[in-house]
C-alpha cells in the first residue's frame, strides 16, 4: 500500500464530505428561515417576520433574495412607502429581475399609481415574456385600470403559455358573457297627511358599450294629486382611467303641470384610491348641476357629494345642494339642503349578500315633483336594503319619513328589481 497516496485520497474524501455537509446544512438553514418566515406572514405576525428578515440581512447584506423578502413583508404589512423604497433600490441594483419589477408593480397598484404599476409590470414581462404568472399579474393590473381588451389579451397569452394555469383560465372566462346591460323596474309610493297619495312607476335600461362609454334611457309614469304624467330620460357617460367620468343628459315630459316639462343635467365624478389597509380606503367626489323647467317655475340645483370608502365595505357620504327657484311673476330665491348616508354590509351567503343604508336629509331635497318645490323646509329620515340574489339579479327597497313645516308629512317607500344580461 502506498501510504502517502492513501493519506492524500483520505484527506480529499474528508474535505469533499465536509463541503457536502456544509452545503446541505446551508440549504437546510435557508429553507428553515424561509419556512418560518412564511408561517409568520400567513399569521400576519409582521413584527416576527421582519425580525427574521433583518437577521438574515445582517448575515448576508448583499443577498438580493433576502432583500426581496424584506420588500414583500413591508408591502404585505401595509408599509407601502417603505416597500416601494426597498423595491426601487433592488431594481436599481438588479434591473433584470422580473420578480422584483412585478413586486414594485404591486406596491404601485396598492398606492393607486396605476400607470406606474403598469409600466413596472410591462418591464417584468419584457424581461421574461414566456412566464405565464407574470402575464397573469399584468392582466390583473390592466383589468383594474379599466383596460379590459388588453387584460383579456394578456390572460389569453398566459393561458397559451401554460394551459394548466387556473387563474389565467378564470381571467379569460371573466370576459366571456359578462353582462353589458341592466334592465331595472321600480315602483315608489308617497303617502301624505294633507293630500291623496302619489305613485311613480318606472323602467330603465343602462348599457355599457365599452369600458369607457355607457348610456341610460328610462321611462317614468306618475300619478300626482290625481293627475297622470310621464317623462322620458336619456343620458350618456364617458370615462377615462385616472380622469374621472362625465355624464350628460336630459328629459322631456307630458307634464300635466305636476312634473317638469323638460330637464337637463350633467355630473362629473372623480375618485382616489388610498391605503388599502387604512381607515379611509378611498374618496369619491361628485359635482352635479340639474335644470328643471316647470310650467310655472324654473329651478337650477347645484350639488356636491363626497363619498368615503371605509373598511369592511362600509361607506359614508355627505351631500350639499343649493337650489334656485324662480316662479313666474316673483323673484328668484336660493335655498340650501343637505343629506348624509351611511352604507354597510349585513350578511353574505356565498354569492348572495345583503347590505343596508341609513340616511338623513334637511331642506328641499327633490325638485322632480311639484309637491317638492316652494317655500317649506323639512327633515327626512330614511333607510334602505339591497339584496344580491344572483350575479345577474338584485332587488333594492327603501322607506323614508319626511316632516315638513305646517305639520305636513310624507311617508314614502318603494322597490326596484334589476336584471343584468
Amino acid at each position: 500500500m502506498d501510504s502517502p497516496n492513501f493519506i492524500v485520497r483520505l484527506c480529499v474524501s474528508v474535505a469533499a464530505m465536509l463541503v457536502l455537509v456544509s452545503v446541505s446544512w446551508g440549504q437546510e438553514a435557508t429553507a428553515d428561515w424561509q419556512v418560518e418566515l412564511r408561517r409568520y406572514a400567513e399569521a400576519h405576525n409582521w413584527a416576527a417576520a421582519m425580525r427574521i428578515v433583518d437577521r438574515e440581512i445582517a448575515q448576508a447584506p448583499h443577498d438580493m433574495d433576502v432583500k426581496a423578502w424584506r420588500a414583500r413583508i413591508l408591502t404585505w404589512s401595509g408599509q407601502l412607502a417603505e416597500g416601494e423604497k426597498e423595491y426601487r433600490a433592488i431594481v436599481a441594483e438588479a434591473p433584470n429581475d422580473p420578480d422584483c419589477w412585478m413586486g414594485l408593480a404591486s406596491v404601485y397598484s396598492r398606492e393607486g399609481q396605476m400607470q406606474d404599476a403598469l409600466r413596472a409590470a410591462s418591464r417584468a414581462v419584457e424581461l421574461d415574456p414566456k412566464r405565464a404568472d407574470l402575464r397573469v399579474a399584468r392582466g390583473r393590473l390592466l383589468r383594474a385600470a379599466g383596460e379590459r381588451s388588453e387584460a383579456n389579451l394578456e390572460f389569453q397569452k398566459a393561458l397559451s403559455l401554460d394551459p394548466t394555469n387556473a387563474e389565467a383560465r378564470v381571467g379569460v372566462q371573466s370576459f366571456r358573457g359578462e353582462p353589458k346591460h341592466e334592465l331595472r323596474f321600480g315602483a315608489n309610493t308617497d303617502l301624505f297627511n294633507f293630500a291623496d297619495a302619489n305613485y311613480d312607476d318606472g323602467v330603465s335600461l343602462t348599457s355599457r358599450w365599452t369600458p369607457s362609454w355607457r348610456t341610460s334611457v328610462a321611462g317614468n309614469f306618475y300619478r300626482v294629486f290625481g293627475n297622470d304624467a310621464g317623462k322620458f330620460v336619456a343620458s350618456a357617460t364617458g370615462s377615462l382611467p385616472g380622469r374621472g367620468a362625465l355624464t350628460v343628459g336630459g328629459a322631456a315630459a307630458r307634464d300635466n303641470s305636476v312634473i317638469p316639462k323638460s330637464e337637463a343635467f350633467f355630473d362629473y365624478d372623480y375618485g382616489w384610491k388610498l391605503d388599502k389597509n387604512g381607515l379611509v380606503r378611498g374618496v369619491e367626489v361628485v359635482y352635479a348641476q340639474h335644470w328643471y323647467w316647470y310650467t310655472t317655475a324654473r329651478i337650477i340645483s347645484l350639488n356636491g357629494t363626497t363619498i368615503v370608502y371605509l373598511p369592511r365595505e362600509w361607506t359614508w357620504s355627505l351631500g350639499l345642494t343649493e337650489g334656485r327657484t324662480h316662479f313666474s311673476g316673483t323673484g328668484a330665491e336660493w335655498r340650501p339642503s343637505g343629506t348624509t348616508r351611511l352604507g354597510f354590509p349585513i350578511a353574505r351567503w356565498g354569492s348572495r349578500h345583503i347590505g343596508g343604508n341609513l340616511s338623513f336629509a334637511t331642506g328641499t331635497e327633490d325638485f322632480a315633483q311639484v309637491d317638492q318645490i316652494g317655500r317649506f323646509s323639512s327633515h327626512t329620515y330614511g333607510g334602505g336594503l339591497r339584496l344580491q340574489l344572483t350575479s345577474r339579479q338584485d332587488m333594492t327597497g327603501f322607506a323614508a319619513y319626511q316632516k315638513r313645516t305646517q305639520d305636513r308629512t310624507d311617508t314614502s317607500f318603494g322597490f326596484t328589481y334589476g336584471i343584468h344580461f
